[in-house]
C-alpha cells in the first residue's frame, strides 16, 4: 500500500529524521539559520543579482571576513549576474565591479570563480579574474563581454567629464580582460564594441574560464570537499 511504498509498514511511523532540518538552540530566542549563512560556512560568496553599492559592500565584507578566517583556504565566488546593468539600463557605476576585482587581488585566499547561470559585462570580467585553473562554469551558462554602459545627461561640461570617465573605465576593462584571457588589448577592444555572447565552451575557447563542471562529483571536488 501507500505506507509500504513510503518505506514504512502498517502501524509503524515513517522515519523522517533525514528530511526535517534539525535546529540546535533555543527557537524562542534564536532566529532560524538562513541559506546565505550555510553557503558562507562553506566559504561560498554568491553574486546573484546586478552589481549595486549595497551588493558590493556585502561581497567585500564577506571576503574581508574570510581573509581573516582560515586564509589558507580558497574563497568560492559564485556568479549569476548581469553586471552593472539590467534590461539595458545602467544600475550602478562600473567602479562597483572594480572594487570587487581589487578585493580579489587584495585578500590572501585564492578566488575560485564559478558561473552558475549568467555572467554578463562586468560579471564576466570577475569570472575571468579568478585563480587560473579554478575558473569554471556550468554547462548551460551564458557569458557575455561588452563595453561599459554610459547613460549620462546634463550640461556639455558634464558630458565631457562623463566621456572622459568612460574612456578610463573602458581602458581598465580592456586591460583586465586582456590580463586574464591572454588575448591582446587590441583584440579585446575590437571584440567588445558589440556585446559578444558565449556558451560554456566558447568561454573556455576565449580564455574566460578553464573548465565546465558537469557533475556533482566535479563540483564537490572544486570546493575541496572530496
Amino acid at each position: 500500500g501507500a505506507a509500504a511504498a513510503a518505506g514504512g509498514a502498517r502501524g509503524v511511523p515513517l522515519e523522517v529524521a533525514n528530511i526535517v532540518p534539525a535546529f540546535v538552540g533555543d527557537a524562542m530566542r534564536e532566529p532560524p539559520p538562513d541559506l546565505s549563512s550555510f553557503l558562507f560556512q562553506q566559504r561560498i560568496v554568491y553574486l546573484g543579482m546586478p552589481l549595486q553599492s549595497a551588493v558590493t559592500e556585502l561581497l567585500i565584507a564577506e571576503m574581508m571576513y574570510l581573509n581573516q578566517n582560515e586564509p589558507d583556504k580558497p574563497i568560492h565566488f559564485y556568479i549569476n549576474s548581469t553586471g552593472t546593468s539590467k534590461d539595458g539600463s545602467r544600475l550602478a557605476y562600473n567602479p562597483e565591479a572594480f572594487a570587487i576585482y581589487d578585493m580579489f587581488n587584495y585578500v590572501q585566499p585564492k578566488i575560485h570563480t564559478l558561473c552558475v547561470g549568467t555572467a554578463w559585462g562586468e560579471a564576466a570580467m570577475l569570472l575571468a579574474a579568478g585563480e587560473r585553473g579554478q575558473r569554471a562554469c556550468l554547462p548551460t551558462s551564458s557569458i557575455m563581454i561588452k563595453q561599459p554602459l554610459g547613460m549620462t545627461r546634463g550640461q556639455a561640461s558634464e558630458l565631457d567629464l562623463a566621456r572622459h570617465e568612460m574612456r578610463i573605465t573602458t581602458s581598465h576593462v580592456i586591460e583586465t580582460l586582456s590580463t586574464h584571457t591572454g588575448r591582446s588589448q587590441e583584440q579585446i577592444a575590437e571584440d567588445i564594441k558589440r556585446p559578444r555572447y558565449m556558451d560554456a565552451q566558447g568561454a573556455i575557447d576565449y580564455g574566460l574560464v578553464d573548465t565546465i563542471l558537469g557533475s556533482k562529483t566535479e563540483q564537490t571536488r572544486d570546493r575541496g570537499m572530496a
